[in-house]
């Protein structure tokens, strides 16, 4: 249904922050109520429950189910405003120089998960396949799970601890959390960390990605926006 951007962020917050107050009733309640509120937000309780909660994690989806993965097909899209638009493979990304990190995930809801190590790719060496154009600004991550894209500004993107990850605390990454392939930028808040990759394109311009259509700020830095101010 249509909602004026003031309602959406009261809704969409709203509901966001009730779905998980309660753990995994509040979850069963939320896939309903989430339906009822845009017709496509909804946790998937049948699926969620048997992993939360999971060393702190809360698992959310917008979709009515979560992806699937098969590294012998699964294919990364790069292309929009770059020289040489390519597709990646599972074995062409597992190739690119790795690197790891240690950082804390934050959710907009208020949750953390402290020293998760990640093992990935940093955005620029994916670049490096590309090479991106002097118009390009910024970059569209398109998941798997439609409709979810969201965007960085190619300043955000070229953060140093910004990654793309397949790795998670020394194992692939886990389905609930977005393999094969998932943003990291621990600066951000969850929303913004786009899970189950199937594409990245170079815009000229960031638009407003899925959560920001819903009211949700389109710069989720942790601690100083949505609502907090410190």
């Amino acid at each position: 249904m249509a909602m004026e951007p003031d309602q959406s962020r009261k809704i969409g917050r709203g509901v966001f922050l009730l779905t998980v107050a309660g753990g995994l009733s509040s979850l069963a309640w939320g896939k309903a109520a989430w339906s009822k509120v845009s017709g496509v937000i909804s946790p998937v309780a049948a699926d969620i429950a048997p992993i939360l909660p999971t060393q702190g994690w809360r698992i959310y989806t917008v979709s009515d189910h979560m992806p699937t993965f098969d590294p012998a097909t699964w294919q990364l899209r790069v292309g929009g405003l770059v020289e040489k638009p390519a597709t990646i493979t599972y074995a062409q990304l597992r190739a690119l120089p790795r690197v790891e990190q240690v950082s804390t995930f934050h959710c907009v809801t208020g949750w953390t998960v402290q020293n998760v190590h990640w093992g990935g790719v940093r955005i620029t060496d994916v670049f490096g396949l590309v090479r991106p154009l002097p118009e390009a600004g910024a970059v569209q991550f398109v998941s798997a799970e439609q409709p979810y894209v969201d965007y960085l500004t190619m300043q955000q993107a070229l953060l140093k601890d910004v990654m793309l990850a397949y790795e998670m605390n020394g194992k692939p990454l886990p389905r609930e959390h977005g393999a094969p392939m998932r943003l990291v930028i621990p600066e951000m808040y969850g929303y913004k960390n786009v899970k189950w990759m199937a594409g990245i394109n170079l815009v000229a311009h960031p638009q407003d990605g899925y959560w920001e259509q819903l009211g949700y700020d389109r710069d989720a830095w942790v601690g100083h926006s949505n609502g907090y101010s410190s």
